[in-house]
């Protein structure tokens, strides 16, 4: 307890006559007493994502989550930060920290201020952040909402954004933050459907790996389960919940609140049909831990009636109800909801809400997860010194070069500094041109011969077709419309009179341009036009995927034929061409800045995947026609995942990326760009090159697969950790503190870094270790520390870390069942990024020799696989346990298990656990090392997938003796869950 509290707390005595509201009472014995207060219809509300107010006890309403991913969201005007694959690339614990830190006091000015907009319950101080899913494959949709695609870093930022959220105070928490989301999460076509396949050894190496720091340090106060299903179980009725997340958390003193995702648990029923009914269902979710249900919107009928069907069915009894709603309590108290007059964050005041030193905050976090991909002959920094005399005229183009996007878990901007917005005030509009390098177009419709126009007294008033004869240069302007193409053949039109974004509407399908940007979940903003045979387009919504028609009378525009042949014909007109605008700027110009990238609600967000990582099209032909004409061409990217630029790579002197990096991203850039800040960011996941054949998206297992730096082959086209600064900085002198350490110690390593350029920098220091003599498909390098560093001007400075042997070089054990470091030969490589390691030297590990694996008498589960090829993992019951069964479509399904003990004098039998709901014979065969199938088993029916049964069959006599691999090849619809060899009697 702070001192402060603690002196509140000598002067307070209880706010009223029950326990639960002394305040000096520990806080188990206040939960418990208020939760025996509480009828069990009370109990059973609170279940729901917005649990109702008990008034004869003083409890209030209470909701379940605030978005807070890079500052406050969907509550109106907050500080906006980079989003969190940008805070990724800064590598910065200290930064994201901080980010967090403001995020959570404008969340707490929200909820002691709440404004008519929000209004009473419309938010929570538990913040439903941050995500930690990694980013396996940087086509995900939501790729913006993580850090990284390696575990270590993302676990480490991940940790100090939840301590950022929760605060300092012991007792109170400033918020209460929620990881995101449990468990391997990465894809979204589907994402309510498709299974995440993990063996155990990506399970615990790769997926748990990046929840389990912050909840195991506490500063995590809970979890969202995730839509998909693993290894067949969707995630919310997942063992793995109590078995890690919780057992985790168990030494903290403090249990996890564990919420699902939105709608997810109807989802158990439709569309996933793994319950026959909704009571069974949400019983099944209740008693594997979850502690809140986020469904049906803000009618919690619903779950209180399906709940209370399954007490009444039995399917649960009180007990279960009351874990749950423990858990709920205990954070409420925690963030100070019972005691305000105790709650250090309770004085918040509203003026912290985009105050000047949460815009100096929003300022650094954009500036430092800038990264700077490629920089040949020091085209960076266009200048140096006071005045920037350098830089000379910049021309700023593409569809970015003047705009700023919000994305869907975004606050809204107080403000905007576009790119071109930040170099005009450090060079001057004199020394700035801009221009977007879209085309500009009018549409007129067949039927009438008049054109798609706002209303030019009402901009964002109903669009109507025109007369085109009465055409003046205001018309003109409100029949104008900038042609945005998002690739896929999506695009936007903004018009040209009000500088708004043409949009569907809901109340009668009209169209009118009234919005200032694509927005919401389902996005109106966003239209095809379909070229027809005789050269004329038809106009369609993609949302709603009808056509636009013409009322010839009123010239009023519906978007509501379904058939093509109800539809108008437009004929497209270019009045403007936006290749030849750019072009126009860049003339006269020493450099171009191009800013290309994804708009965050198209081609790629939640609920939708990208296609490819290629750049669209049109962005890519800007860019070569803007490259031939001015041969300083810089090529910046705003984007929320990373592209295949190999042309750029080739042909520009300079790359940089950033994310959508909030509202202080042209300032940033700018001063990137003109090298008044060093570009420190560092690439938080792989860029792959454009002709690099990625692995399957739902082939989650990363070791088989090849995914991310530490398993995949192919050279990148920028790798992990990379990023150029503006000066150089040398690597030498690595020293271990011995070259011999037990697997239980620690090895101490130093470098001596040295800036030998004429200017500081900030180096990201990267360690990474690697297994020379690995029994296991070892990582070919693994990040096992990082750590940023100032350096001045010529300054020279050693950098030491320490390394606990057990953490940094732990493989999982399928053999043991726990995590394990072999004896042997190791490298430690430290560097620039995962390609760029300059240092290294050699480690030995001592330790006693693994032995063979133990399997004579021993049940094996068959998901303890060694490798695989064309196998899928799938449930071997409801509610537990793993099995293996055939790919679809697998040529050839087998597992190898390494190394097996097969010592025993008497005769052995092979005894498997098997499925099969079809009915006839599928085949089962078991290979020793390189011979011949050994045995071949005739899997029976079944009947039904977890009906299982056991067969046993001897094993020849010449295979018993000393270790060998076996491989099991699986033949025909099976599952197969486990094996064991038996010691048999020799009768």
């Amino acid at each position: 307890m702070s001192t402060a509290s603690a002196s509140v707390q000598q002067q307070h005595r209880a706010t009223g006559p029950h326990p639960f509201q002394d305040p000096e009472l520990p806080l188990a014995a206040r939960v418990e007493d208020l939760l025996g207060r509480l009828a069990p219809d009370e109990r059973i509300a609170m279940l729901h994502q917005y649990a109702p107010a008990v008034p004869r006890l003083g409890v209030g309403p209470f909701r379940t989550g605030t978005e807070a991913l890079h500052g406050v969201g969907w509550l109106g005007t907050a500080t906006v930060f980079p989003q969190a694959v940008g805070l990724g690339a800064t590598w910065d614990e200290q930064l994201c920290h901080a980010v967090a830190a403001v995020t959570g006091t404008e969340l707490r000015a929200y909820h002691h201020h709440r404004t008519p907009a929000v209004g009473e319950g419309r938010h929570s101080l538990q913040a439903w952040a941050p995500v930690v899913n990694l980013l396996r494959d940087p086509r995900w949709g939501r790729n913006e909402e993580g850090y990284a695609e390696d575990p270590l870093l993302t676990a480490r930022l991940g940790d100090a954004y939840c301590r950022g959220m929760a605060g300092d105070d012991p007792d109170r928490l400033r918020t209460a933050p929620i990881l995101k989301h449990f468990l391997a999460y990465n894809n979204e076509d589907d994402r309510c459907t498709t299974s995440s396949g993990l063996r155990p050894r990506v399970l615990h190496e790769y997926d748990l790996a990046a929840f389990r720091t912050a909840v195991a340090s506490g500063a995590a106060t809970g979890a969202m389960l995730a839509y998909n299903l693993v290894n067949g179980r969707p995630c919310h009725v997942s063992p793995l919940v109590e078995d890690e997340l919780r057992r985790w958390a168990g030494p903290t003193g403090h249990e996890l609140f564990v919420v699902s995702d939105a709608e997810a648990p109807s989802n158990l029923v439709d569309p996933e049909h793994y319950y026959d009914d909704h009571a069974e269902s949400h019983a099944a979710a209740l008693r594997a831990g979850v502690d809140s249900f986020t469904d049906h919107g803000e009618d919690s009928a619903v779950t209180v009636g399906r709940i209370t069907e399954a007490l009444e069915r039995g399917l649960i009894d009180p007990a279960d109800v009351d874990r749950a709603v423990r858990r709920q309590l205990s954070i409420r108290f925690r963030l100070g909801e019972f005691d305000p007059e105790l709650d250090p964050y309770a004085d918040t005041p509203w003026e912290v809400v985009d105050s000047p030193g949460h815009r100096a905050l929003a300022l650094r976090a954009a500036t430092e997860s800038v990264v700077l991909l490629k920089n040949a002959g020091r085209a960076l920094p266009l200048a140096a010194g006071a005045g920037l005399p350098g830089a000379g005229r910049v021309a700023v183009v593409g569809p970015f070069a003047d705009t700023l996007c919000e994305d869907w878990y975004s606050g809204t901007m107080p403000y905007r500094v576009t790119v071109a917005d930040g170099l005009r005030t450090a060079l001057g509009d004199d020394r700035t041109v801009c221009a977007e390098g879209v085309d500009r177009i009018t549409l007129t419709a067949a039927s009438t011969g008049g054109r798609l126009a706002v209303p030019t007294d009402d901009p964002t008033g109903p669009v109507l077709v025109r007369d085109a004869a009465a055409a003046d240069a205001s018309r003109d302007a409100a029949a104008g419309f900038d042609l945005f193409d998002w690739g896929g053949g999506v695009l936007t039109l903004r018009n040209a009179l009000g500088g708004r974004f043409l949009t569907l509407k809901d109340a009668d399908a009209g169209l009118a341009a009234d919005q200032v940007e694509p927005n919401g979940w389902d996005v109106h903003e966003t239209f095809r036009l379909e070229l027809q045979p005789d050269g004329r387009e038809l106009l369609r919504n993609v949302h709603s995927g009808r056509y636009a028609v013409v009322d010839p009378a009123s010239g009023r525009v519906a978007v509501t034929a379904t058939d093509p042949a109800d539809a108008e014909r437009w004929t497209r007109t270019v009045v403007r061409d936006g290749t030849a605008e750019a072009l126009a700027a860049v003339r006269g110009a020493d450099t171009a800045i191009v800013v290309l990238g994804n708009n965050p609600l198209i081609n790629g967000r939640e609920a939708e995947d990208r296609e490819s990582t290629a750049l669209v099209p049109e962005q890519e032909a800007l860019l070569r026609a803007v490259a031939a004409e001015c041969p300083r061409t810089v090529l910046v990217l705003m984007s929320s995942y990373p592209y295949a630029v190999d042309w750029a790579d080739a042909h520009l002197p300079a790359v940089v990326w950033t994310s959508h990096g909030g509202q202080e991203t042209g300032n940033a850039l700018a001063a990137v760009l003109l090298g008044t800040a060093e570009p420190s960011g560092r690439l938080p996941q792989t860029w792959y090159r454009a002709d690099d054949p990625l692995p399957e998206r739902l082939d989650y297992d990363v070791i088989s697969a090849g995914w991310t730096y530490q398993y995949h082959r192919a050279a990148p086209l920028y790798p992990f950790g990379h990023g150029l600064g503006y000066t150089r900085v040398d690597y030498s002198d690595l020293r271990l503190s011995s070259s011999t350490v037990d697997r239980d110690g620690t090895v101490g390593v130093s470098l001596t870094l040295a800036a030998t350029g004429p200017r500081g920098g900030r180096e990201t220091v990267q360690l990474y270790v690697r297994a020379l003599d690995a029994r296991y498909d070892a990582p070919l390098l693994k990040l096992a520390d990082f750590g940023k560093v100032d350096l001045a001007a010529g300054e020279r400075r050693t950098v030491r870390f320490d390394l606990a042997v057990a953490d940094a070089f732990a493989h999982w054990d399928v053999g043991t069942g726990g995590f394990t470091v072999d004896p042997g030969r190791y490298r430690i490589l430290v560097g620039r990024s995962a390609a760029d390691l300059p240092l290294t030297a050699p480690l030995t590990v001592t330790g006693p020799e693994p032995r063979p694996r133990t399997v004579l008498g021993r049940r094996v589960p068959a998901v303890d696989f060694d490798a695989c090829t064309g196998v899928a993992l799938v449930d071997a019951a409801v509610g537990r346990g793993d099995a293996v069964a055939p790919a679809d479509g697998a040529a050839h399904s087998e597992l190898l298990f390494r190394s097996v003990d097969l010592t025993h004098g008497g005769p052995i039998s092979l005894q498997v656990e098997v499925s099969r709901a079809e009915a006839g014979g599928a085949e089962l065969e078991l290979r020793i090392g390189d011979r011949p199938a050994t045995a071949r088993i005739t899997v029976p029916s079944t009947g039904d997938r977890y009906a299982w049964t056991s067969v046993t069959v001897p094993l020849p006599d010449d295979h018993r003796g000393g270790s060998a691999d076996l491989r099991f090849v699986l033949r025909g619809e099976q599952r197969f869950a486990a094996f064991t060899l038996l010691p048999s009697d020799p009768a």
